[in-house]
């Protein structure tokens, strides 16, 4: 494993507009360039949210990378950035090879096209000729083995089967970085298995990971280093075991105070 990184993320930034109704959106597209030209005061219609701030980290060709946190910390808004799924407010995200992602269940797919159609369409989103997955389709279907469903709607799956799919489009497009966020919960213990089996081998081949999971096992069995994110800011950053404890620990602290206890549950060691 070389010490390159193939992921920088440096000084990343995200800040939302919220708006309370999709009246009070169309308000602040409008209404302050009226104002402007008007010379009136001009009113903001929106609230920001600041999903993440000021988060920098490097990733190195061939680490397997755990981001954990709780719900609303900003794990998948970094997954979406550095996908270029979504555009910073301010920072960099240099990124050094091809990158394929399974950020949500059935992302990509349309659900009117059956499986085999929405495989070449993936496939070709990824970057792939249409001979290149006619190479690869016969392994995509096998690691899916979701039968004759293959050429029926996606609307059509189980949430199982669709993430089945999903998984093996994006492993057989021979990415650089594979992303993975929280995907792999919905499947079931055997094709968990399995994935785990074939992330092993990408591991082996050298391809860097990116893995969003609240299954703090799973992160320690697969990861060389974790990234704890808490409120948009990374609070912990290394060895998987001890980051993992201390996310065990403040979520324990934040029971402890939901349910009035003044005694702290469990000491750090």
């Amino acid at each position: 494993m070389s010490s390159e990184p193939v992921i920088r993320v440096e000084n990343l930034s995200k800040i939302y507009s919220i708006y309370e109704t999709p009246r009070d959106r169309l308000k602040q597209f409008i209404l302050p360039r009226l104002s402007r030209i008007l010379g009136r005061p001009i009113r903001n219609y929106s609230r920001s949210f600041q999903a993440l701030n000021n988060v920098s980290f490097d990733v190195g060709k061939g680490e397997t990378v755990g981001i954990i946190g709780r719900n609303g910390s900003g794990k998948s808004t970094l997954l979406q950035l550095i996908c270029a799924t979504l555009t910073p407010s301010s920072g960099q995200i240099h990124i050094n090879g091809r990158i394929a992602a399974l950020l949500e269940l059935g992302s990509g797919f349309n659900p009117d096209f059956s499986g085999r159609e929405n495989v070449f369409l993936n496939s070709t989103l990824f970057g792939l000729t249409r001979a290149e997955t006619e190479q690869r389709f016969d392994d995509i279907v096998a690691f899916a083995d979701i039968g004759d469903f293959i050429d029926q709607p996606v609307k059509t799956y189980s949430s199982g089967m669709a993430v089945r799919l999903a998984f093996a489009v994006t492993i057989n497009v021979n990415p650089d970085i594979l992303v993975i966020d929280e995907a792999l919960s919905v499947g079931d213990v055997a094709f968990q298995f399995k994935c785990l089996k074939r992330i092993e081998k990408l591991q082996e081949r050298g391809v860097t990971l990116l893995f969003v999971s609240h299954d703090m096992g799973m992160v320690q069995s697969i990861c060389r280093k974790v990234v704890y994110l808490e409120a948009g800011q990374i609070k912990a950053i290394g060895n998987p075991e001890a980051v993992a404890a201390q996310y065990f620990f403040d979520n324990r602290e934040l029971h402890r105070k939901a349910l009035g206890l003044e005694q702290p549950i469990y000491q750090m060691p």
